[in-house]
Order: structure tokens, then C-alpha cells, then sequence
């Protein structure tokens, strides 16, 4: 596998294509070509150098913990401790096994990242690696322009974004006993490679986000990522100034848990800052437009909502598939899925007096794990101890809440089929409205009054 020749950096078995190889071979010419030293020495970079070439595009202490990582690494297996330098075989080997390399091998270097000794490290010391890598991400992202239309956020008097995402993270390592890590009491417990390289194999996002990392802040193989699927694009059809509820970091999150295609675009269909407080506008806005994401904010700042997987519709039955899925951004960040025991995913409906008029997900009538109400601004999430369809604990601050911030995305591309069910009116669709309409006198020449919905 990759590159055939012979080469300083073969040892390990480099996984780098040629043409990869050779991308990689330039970039270490380029670093250490300000300090070369006599002839018979091997080419190598000093941390200057490199802080050097990678300049602002990430904070200073992920270049040095890269750095270190590099310089630790002992690819001979002769050293007798970590250089001072990094050589062409060092940085070839790091970068093979950060971008390519199974959890074993990013393990290998993400401990020397954390730490100089061979042993194990503290998880206090993984805590703040975490957070560190997080940070990076929203940092070069910013730095390259790649944020596609999504920003930074910081919420007032909660933990920010990074902290939550690097909380979350953190919380899949285990230790050798098998027990999840988090509590302030576990921080001094020590992990070892084992401990780090099941993190890594369970918690994608650390690979990902490392290679992100690299990708963008030293200019590496950037074709090879996908940024496209990582930070969908943002797509709101108005002029005026629109900030989301959600920052890069909670986009980023809730998005790798989508399927493949969908990933790609998110495109607002309601937002009651810009449409108002209407359940109405709501179900007008939202139904027939294919999966798409929901959220809100509650008065006590919390941030959820959940992933409706396939086209709302106004009916008086639940709705959806196993692929939806509840989820929390703030204070904390989660995920929760089916957990099969009944099929209660979706449910919308307005105008009926004998069963609840509202937008639900989980759980069941009066008793959802998510429910806005009909008297838009109102709703609940009940669970005791947790949802049973999506297995999800309250995720308001109260059980039952208020909100003034609420949104909706399509996620992916609209069909052919979903555009041509928007043009239509309620009219055409709704027999009971057009009916009332013509009570009130006002007959079909009043189609004429319609509100053309925006291309969304």
C-alpha cells in the first residue's frame, strides 16, 4: 500500500499514495529548508520553523502539541529519547498515522501529543487535549474562510460550545475497568495507549477533527477532506441579517449524525424571528420539504431539538421512521435514537378537538420527549427517567417550558416532487379550509390574496 520507492520515511510503512507522498515530501523541504545544516547532517525542522509555516491559521499550543508529537516519535526504535528536532522520517511517519493510520496508530501519537513519557497519562491531561483539538477546529476553519455561512457562538453565563463538544468527546473514554470517565472525581485516574485507542475507535469525531486540524492548518492533502459533508452549507433566502440559534460546532455535530446524503446543505424553512410566533407558519413552512432539522432555545437557555427524517405532515397519526433522532446542544451536547420499543418518531397536527394539536417527537399523547404546542411559545419534555422512543431525558431546563427562539432546516436537496407539493396552496390541499372560505363568502377569487411562499 502507497508509495513503492524507496524513501526516509518507508519504515513504517507509509499509506500515502505517490502522488500524496510527494505532496507530503514538499512540505518538509519547505520546512526545513531555512535550517539545513552541514551536508552530512539529516534534514530536520525546529518548532520555530513550523510555527513558522502554519503562522496564525491555529493557536500556538496545538502547533507545539503536534510538534511534540512528531518529535517523540520513534521510528527506528533505537532512540533513546525524544529529539529536539523533527526529521523527514519522524514527520512522515506522524502524518501517516494521523491521516491514515487505524486507532492503534493515532492513539500512538495523540499520547505523545498529550505527554513525554512513555507511560500512562491523566485524564485531566486527555480533558484538556480535548478541548485543545476542539478549539483548533473552530479556530482554522474561521482562519480559512470554511465556516459556509455558520459562525462562532458564545452563550452568555453557559459553557461555550467547545467546552460542551470536548465534554461530550471526552465522556466516550473509558477506563480499563470499563467505566465512562466522567466526574471530577475520575480526573486523576490514569489512561494508557489501550484506554486511548478504544477512545479513538469509539469517538470518530477525535480522528476527524485531528485531520481537519492538519488538513487546514499546514495546507496538507486538503482534497482529500471532505469539508463539504463536515460543515453543510447554510442557505437562508433573506436579505436581512439572520443569526442562527446554532454556531459551526453544534452544525458540525448534529451533521455527522445525518445520513451521508443529507449532509451537504441546510436550508431554513422557519425561523420564528424572521416568520413570527405562528404555529401556523409553521406547519405552512415546514410540511412536504423532506427531512429536515428542528430546534429551540428554552427562556433558560437550553438548546434542542430533533431530526425528523422524513416530510412533515399535518395528520392525526405519528409519522416518520427509526432514523430520526432527539439531541441536545447546550448546556451539554447528546444524541438519542430509537430505541425500538414503538414508533412514535414524528407527529404534527392542528385543528382537531379530541386528540393534542401540536408538533411532537418520542413518547406519546400529553407525554412527549419533545412537544411544541399549538399556543406557540409553550411546550414540554417529559421523561421518566427517559423517553421511550428515543431513549432521551428531559432536555428543557423545565419540564414544561417556554421559548421564544425556535428553527427549522431542510437538510440535503429538495426533490422535484417536495417543490411541486410547495406550490401549492392549503386550498388545494385542505378541503376543510377551502370550505370555510367559502362560508365567509369569500369564494375562489380570493386565490388572487394568496401569499407566494419563498423559494426555500
Amino acid at each position: 500500500m502507497g508509495n513503492s520507492k524507496s524513501h526516509p520515511g518507508q519504515g513504517f510503512s507509509s499509506r500515502f499514495l505517490p502522488e500524496e507522498q510527494a505532496e507530503t515530501d514538499r512540505l518538509f523541504d519547505a520546512l526545513s529548508a531555512e535550517e539545513l545544516g552541514s551536508s552530512t547532517s539529516p534534514r530536520s525542522f525546529s518548532l520555530q520553523a513550523l510555527k513558522s509555516h502554519v503562522g496564525e491559521a491555529l493557536p500556538p499550543e496545538m502547533v507545539t502539541r503536534l510538534f511534540d508529537g512528531m518529535r517523540r516519535m520513534d521510528v527506528t526504535g533505537r532512540a533513546k529519547g525524544p529529539s529536539e528536532r523533527v526529521s523527514q522520517e519522524q514527520f512522515t511517519a506522524s502524518m501517516s498515522h494521523l491521516l491514515k493510520g487505524n486507532a492503534e496508530e493515532k492513539s500512538l501519537v495523540i499520547l505523545k501529543m498529550i505527554s513525554a513519557t512513555e507511560g500512562p497519562v491523566k485524564a485531566s491531561e486527555v480533558q484538556q487535549f480535548t478541548e485543545d483539538l476542539v478549539g483548533s477546529v473552530v479556530h482554522v476553519l474561521k482562519y480559512r474562510q470554511e465556516l459556509r455561512g455558520w459562525t462562532q457562538k458564545q452563550a452568555p453565563g453557559s459553557p461555550s460550545r467547545v467546552q460542551a463538544l470536548a465534554a461530550h468527546l471526552f465522556s466516550e473514554m473509558k477506563l480499563q475497568d470499563g467505566e465512562k470517565l466522567p466526574g471530577p472525581q475520575r480526573l486523576d485516574c490514569d489512561c494508557d495507549q489501550a484506554a486511548l485507542e478504544d477512545w479513538v475507535f469509539r469517538a470518530p469525531h477525535v480522528a476527524t477533527f485531528l485531520s481537519v486540524v492538519i488538513h487546514q492548518g499546514f495546507l496538507l492533502l486538503r482534497s482529500s477532506l471532505d469539508l463539504a459533508t463536515l460543515v453543510p452549507e447554510r442557505q437562508v433566502n433573506q436579505e436581512q441579517e439572520f443569526a442562527s440559534i446554532l454556531d459551526v460546532l453544534s452544525v458540525v455535530y448534529i451533521n455527522s449524525h445525518l445520513p451521508q446524503e443529507q449532509r451537504h446543505r441546510w436550508r431554513l424553512l422557519f425561523s420564528s424571528e424572521l416568520h413570527g410566533h405562528s404555529f401556523s407558519q409553521l406547519c405552512g413552512r415546514i410540511t412536504h420539504w423532506g427531512p429536515c432539522v428542528l430546534l429551540l432555545e428554552d427562556h433558560d437557555g437550553h438548546v434542542f431539538g430533533g431530526f425528523a427524517s422524513c416530510s412533515w405532515e399535518v395528520k392525526p397519526q405519528f409519522q416518520g421512521d427509526d432514523r430520526c433522532f432527539l439531541f441536545c446542544v447546550s448546556p451539554s451536547m447528546a444524541v438519542y435514537t430509537c430505541t425500538g420499543y414503538n414508533d412514535h418518531y414524528m407527529y404534527l397536527n392542528q385543528g382537531q378537538q379530541t386528540i393534542p394539536n401540536g408538533l411532537g417527537m418520542g413518547g406519546q399523547h400529553n407525554y412527549f420527549g419533545l412537544w411544541i404546542d399549538v399556543d406557540f411559545g409553550k411546550g414540554h419534555s417529559k421523561a421518566k427517567p427517559t423517553c421511550t422512543t428515543y431513549n432521551s431525558p428531559q432536555l428543557s431546563a423545565q419540564e414544561d417550558f417556554q421559548f421564544e427562539k425556535m428553527e427549522v432546516w431542510a437538510v440535503g436537496d429538495a426533490s422535484v416532487t417536495q417543490r411541486a407539493k410547495n406550490t401549492k396552496s392549503i386550498l388545494d390541499v385542505d378541503p376543510e379550509a377551502r370550505a370555510l372560505l367559502e362560508v365567509s363568502g369569500r369564494i375562489r377569487h380570493s386565490e388572487g390574496l394568496r401569499e407566494v411562499p419563498d423559494d426555500q
